[in-house]
């Protein structure tokens, strides 16, 4: 009963101590793209973006369509994606076949792991890392507010 009372104090604070916040110090971590190929994110990377809802993959994909092939590679960008709310049957028949035909590279979050990264509904996190330390967060719904964080 304790050993239960306990982890139920405990189990929260471990999981939002998890976040990513501005002043964290990024550590390594690895995900696999949509063609199962694993990348591992360092203090190399200077922006993370994340999307959480088809709309704002979408929206991330329009303004990245735009772009070069290299334009994520050249701006030391990662392009993140949680499909965790999509079903593995759809995940693995329509999400990961339609992902494949995008012309840069999308990591994946298949699990609950995502707690790693901040959420608002309908818009994309983008973090921005100098130096292997979170130094700012911006949260976006459009296609202009990712083209003028990048300029």
């Amino acid at each position: 009963m304790i050993k239960e009372l306990i982890l139920s104090i405990l189990f929260p604070a471990i999981i939002f101590a998890s976040n990513l916040k501005i002043n964290d110090k990024i550590s390594n971590f690895s995900l696999t793209d949509q063609f199962d190929k694993i990348h591992t994110i360092n203090s190399g990377i200077s922006t993370i973006i994340v999307t959480f809802q088809k709309d704002t993959l979408e929206m991330i994909n329009d303004f990245l369509s735009s772009k070069s092939e290299h334009f994520l590679e050249d701006k030391h960008a990662v392009f993140i994606s949680n499909i965790t709310s999509s079903s593995t049957i759809i995940t693995r028949m329509f999400t990961i076949p339609h992902l494949r035909d995008y012309k840069y590279t999308i990591l994946l979050i298949y699990d609950d792991n995502s707690i790693k990264f901040l959420k608002k509904e309908n818009k994309a996190t983008i973090y921005s890392i100098f130096n292997g330390q979170v130094n700012d967060i911006k949260y976006i719904s459009s296609k202009n507010e990712l083209e003028k964080f990048f300029h």
